[in-house]
């Protein structure tokens, strides 16, 4: 990231080392510190899905089986206190089997409605792209609205909600493409590497000899909405605000993109910022929480044209080029 910081914003890059004692400040360390029990590495996997809590956004991961996805959200559950449900996505699941159905009782001789596993804080959507566009599509109205619709009947889903998706890139048969409608309304896309070799070396010694410790909560729910509000009064300069809003419109008019990113990732982007600034212990955002959310943002939000597949350039170096057009405030 450095290539995007200059000398125009030196001014931040000395207030980003300041230390800043917002209240939960020492429960959010303790929170990460209790997912590192179990959750070795992926720092940006769990600020995201942290970020994502936070500002009731949704994330799609992508990354080969094994790189610890299921892991990091169950032990965000367990450190929350909230509750946790997954689904395995496979081609024969239908939507009953997510949002729940009417199930006719015998005795009563009256329907009755059985949740599915909808109902919950935290949904792991596994491998999410196995599942037909009938399925997928049952998730949106419960990620835009917030509520399921069951027959006739409307329910709202409770707070905390957040919906994490996997999908692996590697096998292609049998997959479903998840169209853009819905792509556009995960707020961030992150890309799961590997564990560094250190790292790997840890998990395997832990996972060996039985090593893993176990989670204890440190937040309850009134902590989180005490933290989602501190993040609202996070300060975003009206300089910050217009060149977010220039990134976006950048995209729109690259040379290398057929379609820019909607209006969505405008509203994301300001509302992951000033998260990404509170985990880092600070009050205001700056142009670096910027460049540091533009990628995860972006990435899924837009669809390259044939010069730059010509050009063998992936999202994330189209979006490179996008950062390095815009001046910096």
């Amino acid at each position: 990231m450095r290539d995007y910081i200059n000398n125009s914003y030196k001014f931040y890059i000395y207030f980003i080392k300041q230390d800043y004692n917002h209240p939960m400040k020492e429960k959010i360390k303790l929170l990460k510190k209790e997912i590192s029990k179990q959750v070795i590495g992926h720092t940006e996997m769990v600020d995201a899905l942290l970020i994502g809590l936070l500002t009731n956004g949704h994330i799609l991961l992508e990354g080969v089986p094994g790189l610890a996805k299921t892991t990091a959200v169950n032990a965000i559950s367990k450190a929350l206190s909230l509750e946790f449900k997954r689904v395995q996505f496979t081609p024969d699941l239908l939507p009953s089997d997510i949002i729940g159905a009417e199930i006719y009782d015998v005795k009563s001789g009256e329907f009755k409605i059985k949740h599915g596993p909808l109902f919950t804080n935290l949904l792991l959507a596994d491998e999410i792209n196995r599942a037909p566009a009938k399925v997928q599509s049952a998730l949106l109205e419960v990620m835009q609205e917030r509520q399921v619709t069951i027959g006739d009947t409307s329910f709202q889903i409770e707070n905390p909600f957040l919906v994490l998706a996997t999908q692996n890139p590697l096998e292609q048969e049998g997959a479903y493409t998840l169209p853009e409608a819905q792509l556009d309304r995960f707020m961030f896309k992150i890309v799961v590497g590997y564990n560094t070799e250190l790292e790997e070396f840890e998990i395997a010694k832990k996972v060996a000899n039985e090593e893993f410790e176990s989670i204890e909560a440190v937040l309850s729910k009134d902590d989180l909405e005490r933290i989602k509000q501190e993040i609202k009064a996070v300060h975003v300069e009206d300089e910050i605000t217009a060149y977010i809003v220039k990134l976006i419109f950048t995209t729109r008019e690259s040379e290398y993109l057929k379609f820019g990113a909607s209006p969505r990732a405008t509203i994301d982007m300001l509302k992951a910022v000033k998260a990404r600034a509170y985990l880092r212990g600070n009050d205001f955002v700056s142009p670096i929480d910027v460049a540091l959310c533009a990628k995860d943002i972006l990435r899924h939000r837009i669809i390259l044209n044939y010069e730059a597949i010509a050009q063998g350039l992936s999202a994330d170096e189209v979006i490179e080029k996008v950062l390095e057009a815009v001046d910096v405030p």
